[in-house]
Parts: C-alpha cells; sequence; structure tokens
C-alpha cells in the first residue's frame, strides 16, 4: 500500500460524510414540510456507505482469496433511500391548509434530536479522517526529509 493510497482512503471517507453530512442538513431544513413537489410530506432520507472496491471485487472475494493481500480502496456512497421504516407524525391543527377531514396534519418523520445526533457523528468522522489524512501527509513530509 503506497502513501497515495491512504490519501485516497481517507479523501474518499470525507467526501462521503461531507455528503451525509448535506442529507443531514436538508432533512432538517424539510423538517416542517408538509406538502413536496408531488403532494405529499417531506420523507426524511438516509444514506448508506459501501466499500468502494477495485474492478467490482467485494471484500468476501478479497478475504476468500489466501495469496491475493486486501488492499483497501475506501468509501463510497452506496444509496441513498428515503425512510419509510419511521412512522409520519401526525400533528392535530384542522386550520393547517393541509390537514385531513379530521383536521390531522401529516408532518415529515424528521426527528431533529436524531438527525443533529447523526450530524455529530458525520462531523467526528470527517474530522477523524481529516486527522489520518494529515497523519499521512506528515509521514510523507518526513520520508522526504530523510531522503535528502
Amino acid at each position: 500500500m503506497s502513501i497515495f493510497d491512504s490519501f485516497n482512503i481517507n479523501a474518499s471517507g470525507m467526501t462521503a460524510e461531507r455528503y451525509r453530512m448535506d442529507i443531514i442538513a436538508e432533512n432538517v431544513a424539510n423538517a416542517q414540510t408538509t406538502r413536496t413537489e408531488d403532494g405529499t410530506p417531506y420523507r426524511r432520507k438516509v444514506v448508506t456507505f459501501e466499500e468502494r472496491t477495485d474492478g467490482g471485487q467485494s471484500f468476501r472475494s478479497f478475504l476468500g482469496s489466501a495469496t491475493d493481500k486486501f488492499k483497501g480502496q475506501g468509501v463510497r456512497v452506496g444509496k441513498l433511500t428515503e425512510d419509510k421504516w419511521t412512522q409520519m407524525n401526525m400533528v392535530y391543527d384542522p386550520s393547517h391548509p393541509d390537514a385531513d377531514e379530521n383536521g390531522y396534519v401529516t408532518y415529515p418523520n424528521v426527528n431533529i434530536v436524531t438527525e443533529m445526533t447523526n450530524l455529530i457523528d458525520a462531523s467526528r468522522s470527517y474530522e477523524a479522517n481529516a486527522t489520518a489524512f494529515n497523519s499521512s501527509k506528515s509521514i510523507a513530509m518526513k520520508g522526504l526529509e530523510m531522503a535528502q
């Protein structure tokens, strides 16, 4: 594994966490959106990461082969899904224009506490990748200094 591989792995982690933070910000911004373009309330979005592989090989194929040395390639965003497993919030407000015949308004399934917890987690993960990137950079600089 070269020093540039570690740069690529850390950079992929920072890119993925940045995207996750963007989606969390979108969730928080739409926490009160009761009507989207298609007429339904906003649904919380969730980012899923997966291993970034070389040539479409999976972790299992790397692990199963005793002659090949596992070489990490980093992480990437696997998919962005709408949270359909969490219930939408029903609030009684008969004066709201989106209220149903019983006076209930369907609000998004965004929980601000959950989103802020996820934001802290993503932020810390981004910082960890940045720290590892800077450590790799320092190691490379020390190696260049020693070569002089």
